[in-house]
C-alpha cells in the first residue's frame, strides 16, 4: 500500500473527497444521505459506538460524544462522491474519523443493498489547503456542487435560470449550506467552524460570496 503524500497537522484545513468505486452511485435515497450525515457527526469522537443500535437515522445525533478528533468546516454530498473541509485536532484525528466514517457507512450501504466488497475509489483523496483565497473558495465550490445536478455546463455557460438554481439549493439537505443561512435542523451539529477564519459573519455575508461565483460569468461581463 502506498503512503499518502499529505501529512495531516494540527491548525491546518484540509479538503477531503472521495467517491463511489467505477463512479458508482453511493448515495441512493434520502436514508442514505441522512445516515452519512448522522455518521460525520458520531463518528466524529475518540469513542466507539454502535449504529446498528440505533433506531433511525436521527439517533446518530443524540450519540454522547467524547473527545473530538476534528471539526468541520463545510460538506457536500453528491449521488457518487463528497466533499468535506476538515482540520484536525487530535493528533493523526483526520485518519481516525475518516476511517470510522467510511467503514461505518460501507458497513451500513452493504448490509442495506445486500452487496459485499468496496464501494468507494480506494482511499479518500486529501488536499492541503495552505491558501487563505483558496480556503474561502472552497466554500463556494464545495456548497455549489449541487448546481451541476440541474445544470452540468454551468460553469462554462453561465446561469440559465436563476430562480430554478437558487430555489434548488435552498432546497438540497445534504451539504452545509442550509447551514450557513441559519436553517435550524439536527444537521447544525456537524459544523465546528470556530477553529476556521470568521469569513461570513452572517448569512447575508455567506450568501454575497456564493453568489459572486455562482453568477461570476455574468459578473465578469458587466
Amino acid at each position: 500500500m502506498s503512503l499518502r503524500k499529505i501529512k495531516f497537522v494540527q491548525r491546518e484545513f484540509y479538503h477531503l473527497y472521495n467517491r463511489g468505486n467505477s463512479k458508482q452511485i453511493i448515495f441512493k435515497d434520502k436514508g442514505d444521505y441522512k445516515h452519512f450525515i448522522g455518521l460525520l457527526y458520531a463518528c466524529n469522537q475518540t469513542e466507539n459506538f454502535k449504529a446498528d443500535n440505533l433506531q433511525k437515522d436521527e439517533g446518530l445525533f443524540n450519540v454522547k460524544r467524547k473527545n473530538l478528533l476534528v471539526n468541520i468546516g463545510a460538506y457536500c454530498l453528491m449521488p457518487n462522491h463528497f466533499h468535506i473541509l476538515i482540520t484536525q485536532i487530535e493528533d493523526d484525528g483526520i485518519s481516525k474519523f475518516m476511517k470510522k466514517l467510511l467503514t461505518g457507512y460501507v458497513m451500513y450501504f452493504n448490509k442495506k443493498y445486500k452487496r459485499t466488497g468496496s464501494l468507494f475509489e480506494g482511499r479518500f483523496k486529501s488536499e492541503h489547503v495552505n491558501n487563505d483565497n483558496y480556503l474561502k473558495y472552497l466554500y463556494s465550490y464545495i456548497h455549489l456542487n449541487p448546481v451541476k445536478l440541474i445544470q452540468k455546463d454551468w460553469k462554462e455557460s453561465g446561469i440559465k435560470n436563476k430562480k430554478e438554481v437558487l430555489d434548488f439549493l435552498k432546497n438540497y439537505k445534504y451539504s452545509s449550506y442550509l447551514d450557513y443561512f441559519g436553517i435550524n435542523r439536527v444537521e447544525n451539529k456537524v459544523l465546528d467552524t470556530n477553529t476556521f477564519p470568521k469569513y461570513f459573519t452572517n448569512k447575508n455575508s455567506f450568501e454575497k460570496e456564493i453568489f459572486t461565483w455562482l453568477f461570476y460569468r455574468e459578473n465578469i461581463l458587466r
